[in-house]
C-alpha cells in the first residue's frame, strides 16, 4: 500500500452533514471517501489536462480534420430532410 499523509480541509456544514450520512451508509470513513473522490478528480483533471495539451500540439502542427472527415462526422447527427 502506498505511504499516506494527512492533510485538513474546510468543508461547507451541509456537505460536512452529507459526507457523513454517506460514510454511515457506505460503511466507510469520512477519511476513505474524502481520499477516493479527490483521487478521482486529479485523475479527471489531468487527464483532460494531458488532452488539452495533445490537441494544442496538433493543432500548432497543422493536423486537422479535413473538411471530407468532419463532413462524415457532422452528418451522423443532422436530421434526415
Amino acid at each position: 500500500m502506498a505511504e499516506s499523509t494527512t492533510i485538513s480541509i474546510r468543508l461547507d456544514a451541509t456537505v460536512k452533514a452529507r459526507l457523513d450520512h454517506l460514510a454511515d451508509a457506505t460503511h466507510r470513513s469520512k477519511s476513505f471517501l474524502a481520499a477516493e473522490a479527490i483521487r478521482a478528480f486529479v485523475d479527471l483533471n489531468e487527464w483532460q489536462i494531458r488532452e488539452i495539451k495533445t490537441a494544442l500540439q496538433e493543432a500548432d502542427a497543422g493536423d486537422f480534420a479535413k473538411p471530407s472527415e468532419a463532413n462524415k462526422v457532422f452528418g451522423k447527427w443532422r436530421k434526415p430532410a
